[in-house]
């Protein structure tokens, strides 16, 4: 069977300050697909989608796509200088179907944002902590995928958006490709530099 293509995608990590003034803890926006989706139905997930042609190209392409996308999917608009951080790049395992090669970037939403799913592609908006929805994941609650759980496990280090933004600024980010793995039956995600990753 021949490896699909990945097309070219790219996703907002929506941060906001959470809480109060005096407490500035980091806050991120996921939004649930709709149970009628053929991709991911009633997934959770950050704002994103497939790179259009009009969006552009190379890095800027992505950018754009990220920005329209958070417009058409939770109804936020970003100023034309508004920073996106990239973060991470991830790209679908091989043996899936349906890959994309996407890019997240982190951006820090406009204050008082209020995020309006569109109704069709999206049927729900909440603003989480990364812990809170790690752990509604584990009790069943919230239905994660893989690199969205490893997003937010990315970000449990940081106390503060702004702390995140930060320590995004000074990465080096490399393609992520998950490969899966066959133990006698079982079936695993790997990581590059994990045991077992495929040379």
């Amino acid at each position: 069977m021949p490896t699909t293509i990945p097309r070219p995608a790219a996703s907002v990590i929506p941060l906001r300050r959470g809480g109060r003034h005096s407490d500035k803890g980091l806050e991120v926006l996921l939004l649930k697909r709709s149970e009628a989706a053929s991709f991911m139905p009633s997934v959770w997930v950050f704002p994103g989608g497939a790179v259009d042609p009009e969006d552009g190209d190379g890095e800027a392409g992505f950018r754009a796509c990220a920005v329209r996308e958070l417009a058409e999917e939770a109804a936020i608009e970003l100023d034309e200088g508004a920073e996106l951080v990239l973060f991470s790049h991830w790209i679908t395992p091989e043996l899936v179907p349906v890959r994309f090669d996407t890019w997240f970037f982190l951006a820090l939403m406009p204050a008082h944002s209020s995020p309006q799913p569109d109704g069709t592609e999206t049927t729900e908006a909440a603003w989480w902590q990364p812990r809170a929805a790690l752990d509604a994941h584990m009790a069943g609650k919230l239905q994660l995928v893989f690199p969205t759980i490893r997003q937010l496990e990315s970000l449990l280090p940081y106390s503060s958006s702004d702390e995140a933004l930060e320590a995004a600024r000074g990465l080096t980010v490399e393609p992520i490709l998950p490969k899966v793995i066959d133990e006698g039956g079982d079936r695993r995600v790997v990581l590059p530099g994990e045991p077992g990753y495929p040379a």
